[in-house]
């Protein structure tokens, strides 16, 4: 089945201790759709700005991303700018320039409303639910977000999570929202809030899902070196959706096996600036690291 993806579609610059890229194809909707796509048909909404290159246009093209929801506006691209600290677990914004995005407000042609798989990716509570009030009957909805909407947008966010089956977050945003330092009852406390499924993403450690029974731990791909972790979140929740959409297990065998898929490509992203690490990926790539992390959790 394919996937819905809404989100940002952006041009970021982005410096790290060891690299630096401009102009290079982001967004939180542009990670994950790549990276779902590896796995089933994509749908990708979004805004971009008539200076955005054609060469990115024809990379969702030839991973076959559906881009009729993609709107094509005059005017500038989302353009985010930022730098890394040494170790890269920290960065501080340059500069953001809204452009097209400011006044973006998804509208899903037709088809896609009856899509069974949806992925709200990191963009503003009340865009998230207007894209919901749009669809038809939906099977799986997941939703990411991020600090800014827990500061901002709290009540929007908090009417989203009732009607969300998986709610993705990280470690920081998730202590922020519940109060509680300890994940666990943190992820217990946003279950109570609506989703089913709640995963805590801890970046270079993995991640963890409750899902009203039990915990499971999803380790990260060990890197040795990182150049870029820009999209890291956005990608692992991008495979995730995609992986759920392909299986043919129960869900919660297939969220526990996508979240392992989503620590891959992550590491994938991790290994170039933007998407251009995993805009280079095969499925076959992806397989063989998937085996040698499973080897590496063995014991």
């Amino acid at each position: 089945m394919s996937v819905l993806i809404v989100g940002s579609t952006a041009l970021d610059s982005i410096k790290t201790p060891v690299a630096q890229g401009h102009r290079l194809l982001g967004g939180s909707a542009s990670h994950a759709a790549i990276a779902a796509s590896f796995f089933t048909r994509v749908k990708l909404v979004g805004v971009v700005g008539d200076d955005f290159p054609q060469a990115y246009l024809e990379l969702f093209r030839r991973r076959k991303i559906d881009l009729t929801g993609l709107e094509l506006r005059k005017g500038k691209t989302f353009f985010w700018a930022g730098e890394y600290e040494p170790d890269m677990n920290r960065r501080r914004t340059i500069k953001t320039v809204l452009g097209v995005f400011e006044t973006f407000k998804p509208q899903l042609p037709e088809p896609h409303r009856a899509a069974k798989f949806v992925l709200l990716a990191n963009i503003a509570p009340t865009l998230q639910l207007h894209v919901l009030e749009q669809m038809r009957n939906p099977r799986f909805v997941a939703a990411d977000t991020m600090d800014l909407w827990l500061n901002t947008a709290l009540s929007d966010l908090l009417k989203l999570l009732s009607r969300v089956d998986a709610f993705i977050l990280n470690d920081s945003e998730a202590r922020h929202l519940t109060g509680e330092i300890n994940l666990l009852r943190a992820a217990i406390k946003i279950t109570k809030l609506g989703p089913k499924y709640v995963i805590i993403k801890k970046g270079e450690h993995g991640a963890i899902l409750w899902d009203g029974a039990r915990p499971f731990i999803a380790p990260a791909y060990p890197l040795a070196n990182v150049v870029d972790p820009t999209g890291a979140g956005d990608t692992f929740a991008g495979a995730l959706v995609g992986y759920l959409a392909s299986a043919r297990t129960s869900l919660p065998a297939a969220i526990r096996r996508g979240m392992i898929y989503g620590s891959v490509v992550a590491s994938f992203c991790c290994e170039g600036l933007g998407l251009q690490r995993t805009a280079k990926l095969t499925r076959q790539q992806i397989e063989r690291r998937l085996a040698e992390l499973k080897r590496l959790c063995s014991f």
